[in-house]
């Protein structure tokens, strides 16, 4: 996080991804090598994406896929369907 805001930047979920992902190959006793073969993304994909954080959305999803946790994206911009509850709650008209 910025140190002057609470709310996380783009850099931090970088970095997250980065750590929760070198994290998930460790625990699997996977070498970046591995990975690579293994999930189809190419080896300087995945070397450049634990140094830099830098990687494809494709080659990303391909990741977690291999890890099976693509379902952890499902939620990435998901829209509210709800919101005519919402919008009711700041009516100002009237309720009979």
């Amino acid at each position: 996080m910025s140190k002057y805001s609470i709310t996380k930047t783009p850099l931090d979920v970088m970095q997250e991804l980065v750590l929760k992902t070198q994290q998930l190959r460790k625990k699997n006793g996977i070498s970046q090598l591995e990975l690579s073969r293994r999930s189809g993304v190419s080896f300087g994909s995945i070397k450049r994406f634990e140094t830099s954080g830098q990687i494809s959305l494709e080659s990303l999803l391909k990741v977690a896929y291999f890890f099976n946790r693509l379902d952890d994206f499902t939620a990435v911009f998901q829209i509210d369907t709800d919101l005519g509850a919402v919008a009711k709650l700041f009516s100002t008209k009237t309720r009979s």
